[in-house]
């Protein structure tokens, strides 16, 4: 069972489809819509072109890989910026984090618009750039990460304590009156040892009862 529209398949199961792909990066306060040829095509109230006037072309962009154990699913987008300003603006710490969309899709070769409706195949975002230049060239690969790369993100100061919970939550209130604990649970952190523990029982057999 495919997942694309029915008219997109059936464009694409002709004998010479017509493909395209894009890609939208939403800048602070730029929306960089980027065709991977020349021309122009609207579709989902956007508007993408081969080149764009402020920061240039996609130059190339790496196949998409599915992560597996503790990756997330991730591709690298090399630009040719328009510019030494304009790849020092996207090589720029504030970038990092734009949100990024991909699509694949095919062209009505009469018409010259979309069929309806392009498959969109990524979610995420821009991650660590890298800046190559030259007497003659620049170029930028972003490494973009999908949107699942933050559920790896390192929790260490995390605590199972009301006050940490309203960091997060300010109104909610639901640890303020916990009661019954017999011991706390550390997150993001192996804990501190009880200052005394004893032992009971007999006859092989030991009950261990941590005070804390």
């Amino acid at each position: 069972m495919t997942s694309l529209t029915p008219a997109l398949d059936a464009e694409l199961r002709k004998d010479t489809p017509l493909i395209f792909g894009s890609v939208s990066v939403d800048l602070p306060g730029y929306s960089l819509n980027l065709l991977d040829g020349a021309g122009v095509l609207s579709f989902g109230g956007r508007t993408f072109v081969g080149e764009d006037a402020t920061y240039g072309t996609i130059s190339d962009v790496e196949d998409l890989s599915d992560g597996t154990g503790d990756s997330a699913p991730a591709f690298g987008m090399t630009l040719m910026p328009s510019g030494d300003a304009a790849a020092a603006d996207l090589a720029a710490p504030t970038m990092q984090g734009a949100p990024v969309m991909v699509w694949m899709g095919a062209v009505n070769p009469s018409t010259g618009i979309p069929v309806p409706d392009p498959q969109l195949v990524f979610v995420g975002e821009l991650d660590v750039p890298t800046l190559e230049s030259d007497e003659h060239s620049r170029k930028l690969t972003y490494e973009v990460v999908s949107v699942f790369e933050r559920l790896f993100e390192d929790d260490e100061s995390a605590r199972l304590s009301a006050g940490h919970h309203r960091s997060i939550f300010p109104n909610e209130e639901g640890m303020d009156f916990a009661t019954g604990v017999a011991e706390p649970v550390y997150w993001g952190v192996a804990g501190t040892p009880p200052a005394i523990t004893t032992y009971s029982g007999g006859s092989g057999y030991s009950q261990r009862n941590q005070l804390v």
